[in-house]
């Protein structure tokens, strides 16, 4: 299992997958919101979604959990 984890500070603007979605390597994920930029977080790997940590409107730190992957 792979947890994707948040690579800035931000908030999160849209979650593009949930959870027992398949997805792709470099399939966004989530869309994050840091310094007026929109920053997509791919997929690492193929896989499929197990849990999502995060939701709209969240603010993420450096480090935090976004999507466990497996």
């Amino acid at each position: 299992m792979a947890v994707v984890r948040a690579e800035m500070a931000g908030k999160v603007l849209e979650v593009c997958v949930a959870q027992g979605d398949a997805v792709s390597e470099d399939q966004d994920l989530v869309i994050i919101e840091s310094m007026k930029m929109q920053i997509p977080v791919g997929s690492p790997q193929d896989g499929t979604v197990q849990k999502v940590f995060v939701a709209a409107d969240q603010f993420l730190n450096e480090g935090d959990p976004i999507v466990e992957l497996s």
